[in-house]
């Protein structure tokens, strides 16, 4: 593995995977660019989002903590028969909502190679088009924000939130951004979207990567583990610091310059996958990569 594009690589998952630009569709793009496709991309493209995932760990610490514990008190709760559903404390509400969330994915996911094929297939339209859909999203949301805390949270805002992330297995389409504007379409208020958002990519980060990782180790591949650590520690830091942008953002009501952003990348992946057809050529060849 070249280590420059792995520095690069992380630094892009990093930032775009709790940006709300997706991560996935950015490091299509790049790999696209640079030309790093096949397994090698692959195996990066897992790590990094493991990477990340132990930067959402580090910035909501304490609130998957409280679930964690929550999650035994509410077994314990139904064994003494004290549990009550309309009684939940905002840690073991938000627990249940995102267990309900995750099962929406569960049946998506035994096709999920009709999503994930899109990305390294050698075509970038299709991945201006989603950063189109999450410009789109992006811009609707920018004012629907509600007073719905994580104690009010219903069944039907997990829900929602989880069909949204359905829709963000396309790379281009983030998964930050389409379910923190799910949550704040549902009215949730901004800090509840965002944590809920964050913390529901926890189990389909998690359980995606292990069992690619698994598959990958039981392969003749041979396997940097240094570049691997190094693009790992890169992404963790920046997302952990990715991560602090957002809420800052978004309480100061500037989420909408993510909207333009994936509105001016879509146009642009748009216009180049548009003229690679066209020509015959790939960006590659044309930046001289």
């Amino acid at each position: 593995m070249d280590y420059i594009s792995v520095i690069i690589q992380a630094i892009v998952q990093g930032l775009t995977e709790f940006l709300p630009v997706s991560s996935s569709g950015h490091l299509s793009v790049v790999q696209h660019v640079t030309g790093y496709t096949g397994e090698s991309a692959l195996i990066l493209s897992i790590v990094l989002h493991l990477g990340t995932l132990a930067a959402v760990f580090a910035a909501f610490w304490k609130t998957i903590w409280g679930m964690i514990k929550e999650f035994f008190f509410t077994i314990g709760d139904i064994f003494t028969g004290k549990f009550s559903w309309k009684k939940m404390n905002a840690n073991r509400r938000m627990m249940f909502m995102v267990i309900i969330a995750t099962l929406v994915l569960i049946p998506v996911y035994l096709v999920k190679d009709f999503f994930t094929a899109r990305q390294g297939d050698g075509d970038i339209v299709f991945e201006g088009i989603a950063f189109l859909f999450t410009a789109v999203l992006l811009f609707l949301s920018d004012r629907c924000a509600g007073t719905k805390t994580g104690e009010k949270m219903k069944i039907v805002d997990a829900l929602t939130v989880g069909l949204f992330q359905c829709v963000a297995l396309f790379p281009g389409v983030s998964r930050s951004g389409s379910t923190t504007a799910a949550g704040l379409f549902c009215g949730l208020e901004k800090n509840t979207a965002v944590t809920f958002a964050f913390i529901l990519g926890i189990p389909a980060i998690l359980g995606g990567s292990v069992l690619e990782i698994h598959e990958a180790v039981q392969s003749e591949m041979q396997l940097d583990w240094i570049a691997l650590g190094i693009g790992f520690v890169i992404s963790a830091v920046v997302g952990f610091l990715a991560i602090k942008l957002v809420k800052w953002l978004l309480n100061k009501d500037r989420f909408k310059i993510f909207g333009v952003y994936t509105l001016i990348l879509g146009i642009l992946c748009v216009a180049g996958g548009m003229w690679e057809h066209l020509t015959g050529s790939s960006l590659a060849k044309l930046l001289g990569i």
